[in-house]
């Protein structure tokens, strides 16, 4: 069996929440939290972060915690990528953000058994693409083949910061692209971090609904039932 490992990137410069990742929710970070449920996935989890000194507590963090990491580059995060998962020599990865402090990693799970059930190392799979989850959720699943490659041919900026559009793109013509979703489409719903508002709503449903205790169906059950929550967070604007 290839080995299989999830790559999150965490750095604390943000420009829209500065150390949004390092503010807390019931006493604990959201960083934290985003690694435990990351953990409930059982496999392994590790930390892509930067050289630069301001993400110095993350390194902390991850040595205090004993979670694998590596620090690259601030700004081409592709590298970054490849060179955590040549590393810890990753064969296939999953890539997430830390932004995403309720993210399922159980729903990660059943996402890579039908990943490595087609055995192909020529395939993407995602939520993302054909979005049906909320966002907050989102993963991406690809082999070091085609990471390497990207690493190896992208050359645009946007390439190089995103990771995986060459990949998802297709520009070498040989990547086979799957989407992974679910039955109704509840893509409206926003649970990542960006902006204050995000904040407030993360906040809202890990310290009044217990959210950090659920999978990501329940959270979404937890969202349908109480609309007034959605809307805490509707005008925030994604970044392209």
């Amino acid at each position: 069996m290839r080995k299989i490992g999830i790559i999150t990137q965490a750095r604390l410069s943000s420009t829209r929440l500065p150390g949004k990742i390092l503010l807390t929710a019931k006493n604990r970070t959201l960083f934290e939290l985003h690694i435990e449920r990351l953990q409930k996935s059982k496999l392994p989890v590790y930390v892509a972060t930067t050289t630069n000194p301001k993400d110095v507590n993350i390194e902390v963090f991850c040595q205090t915690k004993r979670v694998p990491f590596y620090k690259g580059s601030e700004m081409n995060v592709l590298e970054r990528y490849y060179e955590t998962a040549k590393e810890f020599n990753l064969k296939d990865i999953v890539r997430v953000t830390s932004d995403c402090p309720l993210i399922d990693g159980e729903l990660i799970a059943k996402a890579v058994q039908q990943y490595q059930y087609w055995d192909n190392p020529l395939m993407y799979m995602s939520n993302s693409l054909v979005r049906t989850y909320p966002r907050g959720f989102d993963f991406e699943i690809f082999s070091f083949e085609l990471l390497e490659e990207a690493y190896k041919y992208a050359k645009l900026d946007f390439e190089k910061e995103h990771v995986t559009p060459f990949i998802k793109t297709n520009k070498r013509g040989n990547v086979q692209v799957r989407h992974y979703t679910r039955n109704s489409d509840k893509s409206h719903y926003r649970i990542t971090l960006d902006e204050q508002d995000d904040y407030s709503l993360i906040s809202l449903l890990i310290e009044q609904y217990h959210c950090d205790e659920m999978d990501a169906e329940s959270i979404i059950e937890v969202l349908d039932a109480n609309p007034k929550l959605s809307s805490i967070n509707q005008f925030v604007q994604q970044k392209s």
